[in-house]
């Protein structure tokens, strides 16, 4: 495996702390399921309470590749002035701009990122 690799994983009950996330909104915790060495490839179950709002980051642009599946509770897209709820998926690539986002009751989803050339480069 090299440091680039994420490690391999059989099945089992996830039991790493949930931590939150350098300038994350309040109420939003994270749990990384697996990452490499460089933390450029990460997947993780990411929570906001009930109430979360990231209205004070605005608009939000990554310089990496974003896959989002909501498996439980809604999210609304200020922006978009829609609502996503389970079962919803987003790919965004590098530069796609997004949010911000209020959650009423909360929502569980994973995340998987990962690094990529942003978009028009």
């Amino acid at each position: 495996m090299s440091g680039r690799d994420k490690p391999e994983l059989e099945f089992h009950r996830p039991s790493g702390a949930w931590q939150v996330p350098e300038g994350a909104a309040p109420g939003v915790r994270e749990q990384t399921l697996a990452a490499d060495g460089s933390g450029a490839h990460r997947t993780a179950l990411v929570r906001w309470e009930p109430g979360t709002d990231t209205s004070r980051s605005g608009v939000v642009r990554h310089d990496f590749w974003e896959e989002v599946y909501l498996l439980e509770g809604d999210m609304r897209d200020l922006t978009l002035g829609r609502t996503f709820s389970r079962g919803d998926y987003a790919c965004r690539p590098p530069g796609m701009p997004h949010g911000p986002w209020v959650s009423d009751h909360g929502v569980t989803m994973l995340v998987i990122t990962y690094p990529g050339t942003p978009t028009g480069a």
